[in-house]
């Protein structure tokens, strides 16, 4: 699945570490959704979508 999280973390000057500790998640998992190469669960996907004040189709698209 495509996203725009590494340019709305761009936006906020905010490190994969600033994104992963607002997300209770590993810096790994935000490089892993940042990648592409892991598809976030929906709960996860419900927080960052909260916490960037985006829905969700905004963040994710196929």
């Amino acid at each position: 699945m495509n996203n725009c999280l590494k340019e709305l973390r761009a936006e906020r000057s905010w490190s994969q570490a600033d994104l992963a500790a607002a997300l209770d998640v590993s810096r790994q998992t935000v490089n892993a959704i940042e990648k592409g190469r892991y598809d976030p669960s929906l709960p996860l996907a419900f927080t960052i979508s909260q916490l960037f004040k985006r829905r969700i189709e905004e963040i994710f698209f196929p």
